[in-house]
């Protein structure tokens, strides 16, 4: 299972950057997408702060630009490979959420919902690329397995 999480893991951030490329050469894109991309890459940071008990140490809608989006997603795939080094995928964590709920979840579920988040919140991003009479960038699983991005 681990094997798994870490491909998706793999996947979630190729996907990611391929949106932020086209962010930066799509003058027309609406602010909501940069807002959408920077709320994914501190959703990510967020769970992994939860499943290692830390502090949260960012907004979870912070107001990135590209750059710091850039920024925040570069050490994200090592920051979860260090984490699945010891993660035990079925203990479970208990953590407030950002409407100041308890809750307990296991890890495994996390760790597949951060890449699921991802994706729900980058087809949104795709939306608003068409809606402007652009073409969002094609991040879809599967393409990123045939072309071999990981």
């Amino acid at each position: 299972m681990k094997e798994a999480i870490e491909r998706l893991l793999a996947y979630d951030h190729w996907a990611n950057r391929e949106d932020l490329a086209r962010l930066r050469t799509t003058e027309r894109a609406p602010r909501r997408c940069t807002e959408l991309l920077a709320h994914i890459i501190a959703s990510e940071w967020l769970w992994l702060a939860r499943l290692r008990q830390e502090s949260q140490k960012m907004s979870v809608w912070p107001a990135f630009s590209l750059d710091s989006c850039a920024a925040q997603l570069d050490p994200l795939p090592d920051a979860w490979r260090d984490y699945l080094a010891t993660a035990d995928l079925e203990a479970e964590i208990r953590y407030t959420n950002t409407r100041g709920e308890s809750w307990t979840s296991r890890t495994g579920d996390v760790l597949w919902h951060v890449p699921l988040h991802g994706s729900y919140h980058r087809g949104q991003i795709a939306s608003l690329i068409r809606s402007v009479g652009e073409e969002p960038v094609y991040t879809d699983y599967i393409h990123c397995i045939r072309q071999g991005f990981i």
